[in-house]
């Protein structure tokens, strides 16, 4: 299976159960889009837990007053069978953000259009 797709899983299965944190199998990537969820404000804080081959990533879950997840769509774009890519000028999401992988990194379509560059459309949050 996919480890972002995965990891994605895990988010929305949490948030479906009402849990505060989750945890998630280390990864640089993955890491990164954690960050980009935490500082979008979709999620809590982002710890790295264990050591060498343990190592995971911990993600404090956000709800609104109503108890109902912040998050209400994540939704991977472009899969492992069929890439998606798309140039800063493509890059317009419904509502909420886009995650794309760039040459210049992991970072969201508003962040592309700035420093225009396109790439991979990795998933859409809202």
């Amino acid at each position: 299976m996919d480890p972002i797709a995965d990891m994605l899983t895990r988010i929305r299965n949490a948030q479906m159960v009402r849990k505060k944190t989750v945890r998630i199998p280390f990864s640089k990537e993955k890491f990164k889009i954690a960050q980009i969820l935490s500082k979008e404000g979709f999620v809590g804080e982002i710890k790295k837990r264990g050591k060498k081959t343990k190592k995971s990533i911990e993600v404090e879950l956000k709800y609104l007053p109503d108890k109902s997840p912040l998050i209400s769509l994540l939704k991977k774009i472009s899969k492992p069978g069929c890439r998606i890519y798309a140039g800063y000028k493509e890059l317009k999401p419904k509502k909420g953000i886009l995650i794309v992988s760039t040459s210049k990194g992991i970072m969201t379509h508003r962040e592309a259009k700035k420093l225009k560059v396109g790439g991979e459309v990795i998933c859409e949050i809202h």
